[in-house]
C-alpha cells in the first residue's frame, strides 16, 4: 500500500419504514460483464479502497481483504464515520488524497453513496464497485432509494437513540436490535459470527439515510455492482435498478446484505474483475 499518510420512536416512522439496511454451494451468477475481460493491460496494480456502510465496520471486509492481498493488490479499509453524508464524503476524499496512484473504489450499503460522492472529479478513481449497495443520483437519498420497491424490513429491525451533537443538542442515531440482527442482516452467516456483529455494529445517523447526494461518480466512471438476492435491507430490486441505470457490470449472488460476510470470495472476485479492467 502506498500512503502519504440508538424514548425516539414517534419521531421516525416514515425514516423507520423505509430505512436501508451461508449459501456457499450457490454459485455467483454473473449478469453483464466487462467487454474487454479479455484484454491484456499494462499499468501499476491500484490500491482498493473498501468503504463499508450502516451497521457494520471495516471488520466485515476481512474475507475480502486475504483475497485481494493474495492476488497482489494494496488494500485500505478505513472507518466510514455515518454521521452524514456530506461529511463522510468528504472524510473519504481526505484518505483518497493520501493514496499514491491509481484507485479502486468500493462500497457497501450506505457506503455505496459514499463512494459516489467522493469519486466525483478524482481522476485516479479508475473504477467503481457497489456491493449490495446504494448508488444515488443528485438529489437522491438512501431512504428514498429503499423505498421505491418493496421488500426490506429493515424497519422493524432498528432501534433510534438521542446522541449529544458537539455544537450543543442532540442528533438521533439507528441501530439494529441485536436479537434480529441475525435474521435481518446476516441470514446466511453462522449465528455465532452474527452475534458477533451485532455486538460491534456501528450506529448511522438517521440525517445520514435522509440526506441528498451530489454528484454522482457513476455517470462518468466505470462501475461494477454485486446484487445479494436474499438482501433484506435494500431490496434486490432497488439494487439491481440502480445498478442498471449506472451501466455497471452486473453479478447476482443468492446471499444476505453481509454478503461479504458470508460470500467474500465473490465479492473479491468482483472487485478483481474491476481493478483488472483499469490496467
Amino acid at each position: 500500500m502506498h500512503l502519504k499518510r440508538r424514548t425516539l420512536a414517534l419521531a421516525l416512522p416514515a425514516t423507520l419504514a423505509v430505512l436501508m439496511g451461508t449459501a456457499p454451494a450457490t454459485p455467483a451468477t454473473p449478469v453483464s460483464g466487462p467487454a474487454d475481460a479479455g484484454t491484456v493491460r499494462h499499468g501499476p496494480r491500484p490500491t482498493i479502497v473498501l468503504v463499508h456502510g450502516a451497521f457494520a465496520d471495516a471488520s466485515g471486509w476481512s474475507g475480502t481483504i486475504r483475497r485481494l492481498q493474495r492476488a497482489g493488490y494494496p488494500v485500505l479499509a478505513p472507518a466510514n464515520p455515518l454521521r452524514g453524508l456530506a461529511a463522510d464524503t468528504t472524510y473519504l476524499r481526505g484518505v483518497l488524497a493520501a493514496v499514491d496512484g491509481p484507485v479502486v473504489l468500493v462500497g457497501h450499503s450506505y457506503g455505496g453513496a459514499v463512494i459516489s460522492g467522493a469519486a466525483a472529479g478524482d481522476s485516479r478513481v479508475k473504477a467503481l464497485v457497489y456491493i449490495a449497495a446504494f448508488a444515488p443520483d443528485k438529489g437522491e437519498s438512501a431512504a428514498q432509494l429503499a423505498a421505491r420497491f418493496p421488500g426490506s424490513t429493515l424497519g422493524d429491525a432498528v432501534n433510534p437513540r438521542s446522541y449529544p451533537l458537539p455544537g450543543g443538542g442532540t442528533g438521533t442515531e439507528l441501530v439494529i436490535e441485536q436479537t434480529k440482527f441475525h435474521e435481518q442482516f446476516a441470514a446466511d452467516v453462522p449465528a455465532a459470527d452474527a452475534a458477533v456483529m451485532a455486538a460491534t455494529q456501528r450506529p448511522v445517523t438517521a440525517a445520514a439515510l435522509e440526506e441528498r447526494a451530489g454528484e454522482a461518480a457513476w455517470k462518468t466512471i466505470p462501475s461494477w455492482a454485486l446484487i445479494a438476492t436474499a438482501d433484506k435491507n435494500i431490496p434486490a430490486a432497488a439494487e439491481r435498478w440502480m445498478a442498471r441505470r449506472a451501466g455497471s457490470h452486473i453479478t447476482e449472488v443468492d446471499a444476505s446484505h453481509a454478503v461479504a460476510v458470508s460470500r467474500p470470495a465473490a465479492v473479491a472476485e468482483v472487485i478483481l474483475d474491476a481493478a483488472r479492467a483499469t490496467r
